[in-house]
Order: C-alpha cells, then structure tokens, then sequence
C-alpha cells in the first residue's frame, strides 16, 4: 500500500481518483490547489503525487518544478494527469519534472499500471 497525493480542484476528479486508489489498496491525501500539493508533500512525504495542471495558487506545471527541484521531495515521482492533452503540454510537464504524463479522463489499467510502475523502482 502507497500514500499518494491528489492534487486537483475538480471534487468529482478527486472522488474518481480516490476511489480507485483506495480499491487497488493505496491510502490518499488530497490537495485543493498547487500550493497545497507542495506543502502537503513537503510536511507528508507520499510515496507519489497525482499532479492535475489547471489549479488555481499556483498550476500544476509551477508545482511539480518546485517538488522536482527540492532536495527534499525530488525523490517523490509525480504523475501529471490532465485535460491539457497536447504533446507540448506533455513535453512541458515531463520538463518541470514530472515522471509521467496522463490525459484525462484515464483508463484504470493505465493510472494503474504507471503508478505500479513508478512506485516499483
């Protein structure tokens, strides 16, 4: 069983997230902005972040830079799972230091299969 972080303003994403994760045995944490995903990840150390991009404070494009680039949280991979689906925007997202880059809505098989795969390594 993983910690892993939500970050996203959407209640009904949230709730679709954080059903899933709890069925496949994760424990979540939620964040309501990108402000909040840094704090909470910096206090909380989850074993992964659930990064969306449209939040507002701070968008999960600024959020992810800063967690990536924090001797204390870089070693925490995020996954950016967004609307934002253009190939610049997966480019940009991989670029702030995202280790994965899902367009919503995702598949189960597929959020699965990633966070398996990054939380394995």
């Amino acid at each position: 069983m993983a910690r892993i972080l939500i970050a996203d303003d959407s209640p009904t994403e949230v709730y679709v997230l954080q059903k899933l994760l709890e069925r496949h045995g994760h424990q979540v944490l939620v964040a309501e902005d990108g402000e909040q995903a840094v704090r909470i990840t910096q206090e909380e150390q989850p074993d992964l972040v659930l990064m969306d991009v449209v939040m507002p404070n701070l968008n999960g494009f600024q959020a992810t830079r800063l967690l990536s680039r924090d001797d204390d949280t870089r070693h925490i991979p995020i996954i950016i799972v967004s609307s934002k689906n253009q190939e610049t925007d997966k480019m940009w997202g991989l670029r702030q230091g995202a280790k994965g880059y899902l367009g919503k809505p995702v598949s189960e098989d597929e959020i699965i299969e990633q966070i398996q795969s990054l939380l394995d390594k």
